[in-house]
């Protein structure tokens, strides 16, 4: 984590899709990392919290009540601030709202964008979709397609329980609702938490998910990682363009990018969660050196391809002096 802001990431998904499971499961393998929860149950029985209670360091329930619609009495406000301030206990890393079935996930995506509570920040809507039932029930349910449209990050659930056929045109039907978000396959409702939210260093560790699953089902194995390093300053104005066309592969994208316009060199932290990318400004560490240290993580990634167009964005020549190429990177900073 930076230190900035607590990242509120949205989970959300038709009934039935994995929600529940997928959560699980990350708040299994982030094992590096201090998660709050609000589980959003529609019922008067917490069904959700339940199975979710007892993972997460610090769960909030809200039951017989759908969070989305909670916009006038302030209920979100005091969940996130519950959240972001606890009485004891280090601070939270990340917070994860599971949002109810039957929810409206821009409303709830709406409420932390809009919320005041200082300290925490939207950190991408994460859609579930459920492999086996996702066709018949859009037919049904046709405002499931606005959903997927929305997404930051699409997560195929049930892969399993289909064929090969199928999985590619569920898959197919997603990438032509929302070309940008990735579409990532979560088989028993696992992702690496990496694609997500910030994980600590790693430790000598595995998930545990009843047996030990073999080394190939490992979540590593599922990911790529590439690493870019440039000793010259980036062009804001290409960065972004390359930001803005990044290949699907491409999950997440984080570390400092390195700018130097008008004079005046700048450190950004750089976050990217599906289509959502966010830029922190902070000082240079002393002693630290000026350049841009970028992780690439994804999924069949061409790591030659992307370090050229990276190499491509690096800034030579003169150096810039037009104030308003840092507009692209600024739209996406906090308070600027």
């Amino acid at each position: 984590m930076t230190g900035a802001g607590i990242p509120v990431v949205v989970l959300a998904g038709f009934l039935g899709a994995g929600k529940t499971t997928v959560l699980n499961q990350l708040l299994r393998s982030a094992a590096d990392v201090r998660l709050g929860v609000v589980v959003d149950d529609f019922g008067a029985v917490g069904v959700d919290a339940l199975l979710v209670a007892g993972r997460a360091d610090a769960t909030v329930s809200l039951e017989d009540g759908c969070l989305c619609c909670s916009t006038e009495d302030g209920t979100v406000e005091e969940l996130l601030a519950h959240l972001a301030a606890p009485r004891r206990g280090p601070r939270l890393d990340a917070v994860l709202i599971e949002a109810s079935g039957v929810a409206e996930p821009a409303a709830v995506v709406r409420q932390v964008l809009a919320s005041r509570v200082p300290g925490v920040e939207h950190g991408g809507l994460v859609v579930v979709v459920d492999a086996v039932e996702f066709e018949a029930t859009r037919l049904r349910h046709p405002r499931l397609d606005d959903h997927v449209a929305m997404a930051d990050v699409l997560l195929l659930t049930k892969t399993d329980l289909v064929d090969d056929e199928q999985l590619a045109r569920v898959a197919a039907r997603c990438r032509g609702l929302n070309a940008f978000a990735p579409v990532v396959p979560a088989a028993h409702g696992r992702v690496d938490p990496r694609l997500l939210f910030e994980v600590g260093p790693p430790r000598r560790r595995q998930l545990v998910l009843g047996e030990e699953p073999d080394h190939a089902e490992h979540l590593h194995t599922a990911y790529d990682a590439v690493t870019f390093t440039s000793e010259a300053p980036l062009d804001p104005r290409a960065f972004v363009r390359w930001l803005d066309a990044r290949p699907s592969g491409v999950f997440r994208v984080k570390g400092f990018a390195h700018f130097a316009v008008s004079g005046h060199e700048q450190r950004f932290v750089l976050h990217t969660v599906g289509a959502a990318v966010r830029f922190e400004r902070g000082p240079w560490p002393r002693r630290a050196p000026r350049r841009t240290e970028l992780v690439l993580i994804g999924a069949g990634l061409d790591a030659e391809r992307l370090r050229a167009d990276l190499a491509a964005c690096v800034h030579e020549g003169a150096p810039l002096e037009d104030e308003l190429a840092m507009m692209g990177v600024l739209r996406s900073t906090e308070g600027a």
